[in-house]
């Protein structure tokens, strides 16, 4: 194992931060065994634990200080672009948005144990104008948490991690493709996840044209409304039910069940719309369509909204 270790030495806290930024930036490269790994052989090398964590933590910060500006700059429709590079389902952006909505800045704290969070809660605490002392001191903490639990199991383990780099160190280039192979697998089961959802919500859209058509003639079928009550108070599509976060268990709808309904949200490829649909019919309703583009589409279209 000699040859691992001083490799780790020489290149161990440059690999850390680099392996914590990327996977922060949201690409899909966990951080946490790396962690573990150095946290066990930090008897062979010539930094202690506290540069090892501090290293991890300004990763951490540096990559999610880039999504709070981010979020701040361009809203909500960063999570579109942040869905397309993370192998999370799109879906993930309504539930992380539930999750900060209900307890501030404060989730932050363990969102790095939540898989897709981080990124996405950092965007959300920038588009919900979160100062940014009280983001970074939150990030900050969760960060701390996050590596330094990993460090500390690495070193509560230190036996058992070293007994496994060493048969990887005698299997040499075998070990290393085992290595990458475990790596591989878990992005491709990550993609797989992904697809698998996105082909669940797979159904007929209504454009937005079509809406504002039938909103016109008089029309104009049920509009469903399901984005978190904060959002909702900024304007609905006129005549719009409002169904938020919190009467998502309940899909309690006083409307007959051959009613056309249209549901609308905020998310990357209206994820929470296509999800609500598919609850509605297995109600009973069958004349259930997700509004294609969602909210965004219709404000972009130049449609009105009300309050």
């Amino acid at each position: 194992m000699s040859h691992l270790q001083q490799l780790i030495e020489h290149y161990g806290l440059a690999a850390i931060f680099l392996n914590v930024l990327i996977e922060q930036l949201g690409a899909p490269l966990p951080a946490y065994p790396s962690l573990v790994v150095t946290g066990a052989l930090l008897g062979h090398t010539s930094y202690s634990g506290a540069t090892l964590l501090a290293t991890a933590v300004a990763a951490a910060l540096m990559a999610d200080l880039f999504w709070f500006l981010a979020g701040r700059r361009y809203g909500r429709s960063i999570m579109a672009r942040l869905c397309r590079i993370s192998l999370s389902p799109d879906a993930c952006v309504r539930q992380t948005e539930n999750l900060y909505l209900r307890f501030g800045a404060a989730s932050l704290l363990v969102a790095k144990f939540i898989p897709g969070f981080a990124s996405i809660g950092s965007a959300l605490a920038g588009t919900l104008g979160t100062r940014r002392t009280v983001f970074l001191l939150c990030d900050g903490l969760g960060a701390a948490l996050w590596a330094g639990s990993a460090i500390w199991l690495g070193s509560l383990f230190q036996a058992a991690v070293g007994d496994l780099l060493a048969v990887l160190a005698q299997l040499g280039k075998w070990g290393m493709l085992l290595v990458l192979l475990a790596l591989a697998a878990f992005v491709a089961r990550k993609w797989w996840q992904r697809d698998r959802f996105r082909k669940s919500l797979r159904m007929a859209r209504i454009s937005v044209d079509e809406l504002h058509a039938l909103h016109s003639s008089g029309a104009a079928p049920v509009i469903v409304d399901v984005r978190p009550a904060r959002d909702q108070a900024e304007g609905r599509i006129p005549g719009a039910i409002a169904l938020a976060a919190e009467d998502m268990r309940r899909l309690d709808l006083d409307v007959p069940e051959d009613a056309e309904l249209i549901i609308y949200c905020a998310c990357p490829n209206e994820a929470s719309a296509a999800i609500v649909a598919r609850q509605l019919m297995q109600k009973g309703y069958r004349r259930v369509r997700p509004l294609h583009g969602g909210i965004e589409a219709w404000v972009a279209a130049g449609h009105a909204l009300e309050s």
